[in-house]
């Protein structure tokens, strides 16, 4: 039985973690560029310099002492996001989209006060999120408003598309739905459903559920296959930047769709994971594979998304 699944998936092209690291990862990142991508902070001043939209930050919160700075921090604002610049999985992620009287609603509708945020910050600061666990910065930021065509395939969260970008080229695609089980949040490993994406047609195709296959949305019960992405095109060209503006080979770029503001990138990862390739019911070996073997690769991204569209779907 074992023997069987593993010669499916290798007939697919199933990238596993293991090669994934060594071959791709290791040979493609160089560890000097991790940094930039690593903290959402130093990601976000990048990309603006290079002029790609990111979400507003509003105040970045370094030390405790400004902990009691919090309430005055987010009077202005109904909206907002808690986040750690250096965490990973969304783990530490707060999503606030309302006030009623003196306490906050999060994306899960559960409401907390100013001292519940309080504490969460001081732990975003202590490193209770960060990777390897060092002391971190907490950010506070817009938060998304999503585009309305995906509020029947999401659960009150904001969606998100993960593009795979290697030495440039965009390889596959998938979007993160939030689903009740994940909370609002759009990450996988907490219960959010993975959408493939066709790469020429820029629409959904198939999903991934807790690493099972899907056809509709578990707590909207709504289609997922034919989805259109609004702004493809444009999401597609801005992942391909991404080569350039971190020197890193083998990339997954975090793009969310807001309604007024369009595409802006969330974040950026020297490590993303592999269930894309479940979600889009295809492996990415072969595709990386064909990039290595090109004997010119392109420095247009245009180009190089032109050769994808046409060898990949």
């Amino acid at each position: 039985m074992l023997w069987s699944a593993y010669q499916q998936m290798k007939s697919l092209g199933i990238l596993g973690i293991n090669q994934r690291n060594v071959n791709y990862i290791r040979q493609y990142n160089p560890r000097k560029f991790f940094p930039l991508v690593d903290d959402k902070l130093r990601t976000k001043e990048l990309a603006m310099a290079a002029g790609i939209a990111v979400p507003e930050l509003y105040a970045e919160i370094c030390i405790e002492h400004q902990v009691k700075e919090l309430p005055q921090i987010l009077a202005p604002y109904d909206q907002f996001v808690i986040k750690p610049a250096q965490g990973s999985g969304g783990d530490g992620i707060i999503v606030v989209n309302g006030k009623r009287k003196n306490r906050y609603q999060k994306s899960s509708g559960v409401l907390v006060d100013e001292e519940e945020l309080k504490h969460h910050v001081s732990n975003i600061l202590s490193g209770m999120y960060s990777l390897g666990g060092h002391p971190d910065k907490a950010l506070v930021e817009y938060c998304v408003q999503f585009d309305p065509i995906f509020e029947d395939v999401s659960y009150r969260g904001v969606p998100d598309v993960r593009i795979i970008v290697f030495l440039g080229y965009p390889v596959m695609g998938m979007i993160r739905l939030p689903t009740r089980q994940s909370q609002g949040k759009a990450n996988l490993h907490q219960g959010a459903v993975g959408v493939g994406i066709d790469l020429t047609l820029g629409c959904t195709q198939s999903a991934v559920w807790q690493n099972q296959m899907a056809d509709s949305h578990p707590d909207t019960g709504n289609e997922l296959d034919g989805l259109p992405i609004p702004q493809w095109p444009a999401l597609l060209e801005i992942a391909a930047k991404c080569y350039e503006l971190t020197g890193l080979g083998y990339l997954g770029v975090d793009i969310v769709l807001d309604k007024t503001k369009g595409p802006l990138v969330l974040e950026l990862n020297a490590r993303p994971g592999l269930s894309i390739q479940i979600a889009n019911r295809r492996g990415l070996l072969p595709r990386l594979q064909m990039i290595e073997q090109l004997q010119t690769r392109s420095k247009d991204p245009l180009e190089r998304i032109a050769f994808c569209q046409e060898h990949f779907k």
